[in-house]
């Protein structure tokens, strides 16, 4: 597990099956207890690298694609002044 805010961060689990499902790309592993558990494929260290996190090199925690779905995030939330 990759993803560094799952509880489950930094754990090694038996791989069984990479594949589409839910309408994402999926890993399926077995867990402590030996049940089937689906995981999002980039939280896990199948997904393909980020070339964007490979040139920031831990400079910057946000992608600017991120940072833009973010903002235009805000100004849907963001109460309309009737004027």
């Amino acid at each position: 597990m990759t993803h560094p805010f799952h509880p489950l961060f930094g754990r090694q689990f038996a791989f069984v099956v990479r594949r589409r499902n839910w309408g994402e790309d999926r890993v399926f592993v077995h867990d402590e207890c030996g049940e089937l558990v689906s995981l999002p494929t980039g939280w896990t260290d199948m997904a393909e690298v980020d070339p964007f996190v490979v040139i920031a090199a831990g400079r910057s925690p946000f992608r600017v694609a991120d940072l833009l779905d973010l903002a235009d995030l805000a100004d849907q939330l963001r109460p309309r002044v009737e004027g």
